[in-house]
């Protein structure tokens, strides 16, 4: 058998196109129901619209809409550095962590820079940043979250995220793109 799939290109292709119809078909039944459950399979506060309220037998039930929790207030430290022009960094870590140990030394480069104010997190206390963190999408540590100076964002602050490990020279880049004035060009290749 073997050395007539060898000799003859026809069987070749044949079996090579019964293996494609198969995958197909297999990505195909795979696909469907996907975009009704989050990824864990749990329902997360922020896509909860409604829940039924809880009434008497032959009532008929009400909904009420149900909002997310408002992000807690950011520490006071973190409002006083971005109110005063400067460009807040997070540095968020996970304790024990060996890239992040590193990247946590290489951050101290910003000592240096004037008007940064770098705040390492634990990742465990990352709630309490949530005001940041949840906009910028932070989904993993390390994360590097640079926000823009208060005068550089129109009022609306913005932040960038690099993930996993950072030599000094990109944790100095990053605040320097944070403050960047001029012109931006869009890519098309």
């Amino acid at each position: 058998m073997r050395e007539k799939l060898n000799e003859n290109p026809l069987a070749q292709v044949a079996i090579v196109g019964i293996l494609l119809v198969l995958g197909i078909v297999m990505l195909m039944s795979m696909g469907g129901g996907g975009e009704e459950e989050s990824e864990t399979g749990v329902e997360s506060p922020a896509t909860a619209t409604s829940a039924p309220a809880i009434t008497p037998a032959g009532e008929t039930p009400v909904t009420s809409s149900v909002a997310p929790p408002p992000a807690p207030p950011l520490p006071r430290d973190v409002t006083a550095a971005f109110d005063a022009g400067e460009t807040v960094v997070l540095l968020i870590v996970r304790e024990g962590g060996i890239d992040d140990r590193m990247v946590r030394e290489d951050a101290q480069a910003l000592e240096g820079v004037a008007k940064v104010a770098l705040f390492v997190v634990p990742a465990q206390e990352i709630a309490r940043y949530a005001a940041i963190t949840e906009g910028a999408g932070v989904n993993r540590v390390p994360a590097l979250v640079v926000v823009r100076p208060k005068a550089l964002s129109n009022g609306a602050p913005t932040a960038a995220v690099s993930y996993g490990y950072q030599e000094p020279e990109n944790v100095v880049q990053a605040v320097v793109d944070a403050r960047y004035k001029g012109r931006t060009l869009s890519y098309h290749p």
